[in-house]
């Protein structure tokens, strides 16, 4: 597991930053989310797992209302109810940062120019501030000598760690990663998932829906494994890939990790 300061283990233990309580989530008669009870601590990294359709990404979007929920169910962050839509639904939306499968960059903008967008128009940041943090953010993620180029001029890997630059310039509070290596060739997948690990090493609170199984022992606290829109299993890394509980979960495994 990776290595945290005292005062970022200390802080996962004690502090909620993101709760679900009673989130149910329906696309017509499908029922995609069911009863979701979850808090996440402030400095946690959590992993979703689960089979395709098991309602991960559905959770995920949800959490910064990408995804409406249904009536009756409440989400917090940092204390405060997530609203439906409106100025304090951007604010508080501002505070979750997502990166996407699909990098989802501006493709007629350049590098720095997708970094900077963000706190210049929703946090009112001076150009040649946020161009300074973003040049920071861009080095950090190790892309900086590409910072006029457009997205298309660079590889997967490179557009992904941009994405993941683009939502630390606005500062959140946490991030959450929708199977953010899953579009990538296989030899781009270990940079981006370097970066990630960097950002879990500094106490960074993630939730992080992928399959990249070595990442999630490594990187991981706690590991939440989803089947047909609900929590199955809710647990520590190692006692989910060494003891799963759940014969959903004991199939899963037994499916990835031969592949």
């Amino acid at each position: 597991m990776t290595q945290r300061t005292p005062e970022a283990s200390a802080a996962a233990e004690t502090d909620a930053l993101i709760q679900l309580q009673g989130v149910n989530k329906h696309f017509g008669d499908f029922h995609a989310l069911k009863d979701i009870d979850l808090t996440i601590p402030r400095g946690q990294v959590a992993i979703v797992l689960g089979p395709s359709g098991s309602g991960k990404s559905t959770l995920c979007r949800t959490i910064n209302r990408l995804e409406t929920i249904d009536d009756g169910g409440r989400i917090l962050i940092d204390g405060k109810p997530l609203p439906a839509e409106g100025r304090e639904l951007a604010r508080l939306r501002a505070e979750v940062g997502m990166v996407f499968q699909s990098f989802n960059l501006f493709a007629h903008k350049s590098i720095l120019d997708n970094v900077t967008l963000g706190p210049i128009r929703v946090k009112g940041k001076k150009k040649a501030a946020a161009e300074a943090h973003a040049m920071e953010l861009l080095e950090r993620v190790g892309v900086a000598h590409q910072a006029k180029k457009l997205p298309a001029q660079l590889s997967g890997g490179q557009q992904q760690r941009v994405a993941i630059a683009r939502a630390l310039a606005m500062e959140p509070k946490a991030l959450l990663f929708d199977e953010p290596t899953s579009a990538l060739d296989p030899e781009m997948v270990q940079e981006v998932l370097d970066v990630m690990v960097g950002l879990a090493t500094e106490g960074m609170t993630m939730v992080v829906v992928t399959h990249e199984m070595g990442f999630a022992r490594k990187a991981g606290d706690r590991v939440i494994f989803m089947a047909d829109g609900a929590i199955l299993e809710d647990t520590d890394p190692e006692s989910f890939f060494t003891n799963p509980q759940h014969d959903r979960a004991r199939d899963f495994l037994g499916k990835i990790l031969t592949h």
